[in-house]
């Protein structure tokens, strides 16, 4: 007797199928029926999994999450001189980023910007926690000395992020034509003068 997917597995399922789709589609015309058939059910079971179309995008973008802290987190507590895991956790996120087309097609929506605080706040949580830790991080960097020690650590989050996000933003604009990974290096030797002391 074959047995039926689990609820995870069928909820993974549908959420990499939301991915995909936004990539192809942006989130505007993304609808669940595309989703189901993307991943071969019908329509109706999506809402055994999901409430609506926004608990989708609400788990795609905790997925997101959960899934860059899994491949940087190491970065912001592990051993070793802060800037060498800075430097480390810059090339392994944008290494990241540059497999998961949907990320700017998803972050930059005006679903998440303009239609839905719900969606936003999960956006702002996620990018709350990664701009605390970021801060910890460069926090050490000064107290080790391999920092300025005029550097202002909550300022410099903020820029460091913004560069990040401004990077991916046109890496999406320019429909993927060159690949983040190789930016992280140039972005690093461009930052590393202004942190060094």
């Amino acid at each position: 007797m074959i047995m039926g997917k689990s609820h995870e597995e069928r909820r993974q399922e549908i959420i990499e199928a939301t991915m995909a789709l936004s990539v192809e589609k942006g989130l505007k015309k993304l609808t669940t029926q595309a989703i189901a058939d993307r991943v071969g059910i019908a329509q109706p079971t999506i809402f055994r999994h999901f409430k609506s179309r926004d608990e989708i995008f609400g788990a795609v973008i905790s997925w997101v999450g959960e899934s860059l802290f899994k491949v940087v987190g190491g970065f912001f507590t592990g051993s070793g001189p802060a800037d060498e895991r800075l430097h480390q956790l810059i090339l392994n996120q944008l290494a990241f980023m540059n497999r998961q087309r949907a990320i700017p097609r998803v972050l930059f929506s005006d679903r998440l910007h303009l239609e839905s605080p719900k969606l936003k706040a999960v956006v702002q949580k996620m990018m709350d926690g990664y701009a605390r830790s970021l801060i910890r991080l460069l926090e050490e960097g000064v107290a080790e000395g391999v920092f300025r020690q005029d550097l202002d650590p909550e300022q410099t989050a903020r820029y460091l992020v913004a560069m990040i996000q401004g990077l991916v933003m046109r890496w999406s604009v320019y429909e993927f034509n060159f690949s983040l990974e190789d930016e992280a290096e140039p972005l690093w030797r461009f930052l590393w003068p202004s942190l060094k002391p």
